[in-house]
């Protein structure tokens, strides 16, 4: 049994303080991971529904082998784990900007780093995702203008709650374009969203990719009661 309350680590970066806290849920007795940037939070293990949702809904449009995943944003793992979980996938490159969050994954101090650091299949890499996907030498650097089956994004809050201001452009037809260039024929783009649909993020989706969908994803949520939701994207390369 843990303490009550932890802070694992604690670390200034660029972006701001990052934290890393682990709690003891009252009502199960569970450990609930966070995270934190500044007084911000980033993630918890107490709500991952969206973001497991993010990679099945993601993969479930694509040929049955041999799949090379991308993912924008590590977190806490749940993303890149849930498309590991799919045997189909042979590769997965996770595009993480803090190596802090890396490094807690590689020392084992979240609940499925050691999992992913084991996995061959899988490959963390500190990098700016946004700043890749405007480059073409891509968001993998052992292999430039390499393409993807999926890329599958979990950074911002939603496409209108960015975390950085220079975030924006992805969300807008340019930098949609330009990340499509890193898919595969036929390749699917999925992001997560904490809002509800946007119909005008979802129009602009349409002009550079095929049909579209906004999924949304409910679970519950013991802090306030009753049920929240997310959004899943969803989309394929024209």
């Amino acid at each position: 049994m843990s303490t009550r309350f932890e802070e694992i680590d604690w670390r200034p970066t660029p972006l701001g303080d990052i934290s890393l806290r682990r709690r003891r849920d009252p009502a199960s007795g569970d450990d609930v991971y966070e995270v934190k940037l500044g007084d911000e939070f980033l993630m918890s293990s107490l709500f991952t529904a969206g973001e497991v949702a993010l990679a099945r809904l993601g993969l479930a449009q694509l040929p049955d082998a041999d799949l090379d995943i991308a993912v924008g944003g590590l977190g806490l793992g749940y993303t890149a784990q849930a498309a590991l979980d799919d045997p189909r996938v042979r590769s997965l490159i996770v595009v993480e900007a803090l190596g802090e969050v890396i490094e807690w994954h590689e020392r084992h101090l979240v609940p499925l780093g050691a999992r992913l650091a084991s996995d061959p299949r899988c490959l963390l890499v500190q990098g700016d995702f946004f700043a890749a996907v405007g480059d073409p030498r891509g968001l993998d650097p052992q292999s430039p203008g390499r393409r993807f089956h999926a890329v599958l994004l979990d950074i911002d809050h939603s496409p209108r709650h960015v975390l950085n201001p220079r975030h924006a452009a992805l969300y807008q037809s340019s930098g949609l374009r330009a990340l499509a260039d890193h898919l595969r024929p036929d390749g699917v783009f999925a992001l997560w969203s904490n809002d509800r649909p946007d119909e005008q993020f979802t129009s602009t989706l349409a002009e550079c990719f095929a049909a579209p969908e906004a999924h949304v994803v409910d679970f519950a949520n013991p802090l306030q009661g009753g049920t929240a939701t997310n959004t899943v994207y969803v989309a394929r390369k024209k």
